[in-house]
């Protein structure tokens, strides 16, 4: 999910985090993601990045929809809760897209809608395309410090490495 303004503190860091709702390697990320926001707070701003893979055929359905989460102020809230259930969206598709937007307490109908006149497509394709640039092949991959982390083959290890690299990164490791 890209921060639709581009303003934000000057002693904040940023880990992108290109990821794909349909998978499983994503949903293992969750619980590192709660535990760094946990850890750093606002001194960190975590931005979903949205990079579908061919081989999930409700990916890109996913990812417009978590956009249009974003867009009615929900936007992290929805990504874990389908993640939470990717076996499911397998099963399901769109249906249980707009069915997790009502569990929220979403506009479903907007959700539908937003699906069938593809209103967030070219977020999602311009994440894909700045993924594929700087070297994305599969989810999930952070970016952080100027450094890019595979997570795809393996969370071990993962959420140490992106704690080592932003306590080295100007105020994001300090603490209050």
């Amino acid at each position: 999910m890209s921060d639709p303004s581009p303003v934000r503190a000057a002693d904040t860091a940023v880990l992108d985090v290109w990821c794909e709702l349909q998978c499983p390697d994503c949903r293992s990320a969750l619980d590192d993601l709660r535990a760094l926001r946990a850890r750093y707070g606002d001194r960190l701003e975590v931005r979903l990045r949205h990079f579908p893979l061919e081989k999930h055929k409700h990916a890109f359905a996913a990812a417009q929809a978590a956009e249009e989460a974003l867009e009615q102020g929900r936007g992290w809230a929805y990504v874990e809760a389908v993640l939470e259930r990717v076996e499911e969206l397998d099963r399901r598709g769109e249906a249980f897209l707009v069915e997790v937007a009502r569990e929220l307490g979403l506009d479903a109908e907007e959700f539908d809608t937003a699906l069938i006149d593809g209103r967030h497509i070219l977020i999602v394709d311009a994440d894909q395309a700045e993924g594929k640039a700087i070297g994305v092949t599969g989810t999930p991959t952070y970016v952080v410090g100027g450094e890019r982390l595979d997570g795809g083959k393996s969370q071990e290890g993962l959420r140490e490495r992106i704690e080592e690299i932003l306590d080295r990164l100007p105020r994001a490791g300090q603490r209050d």
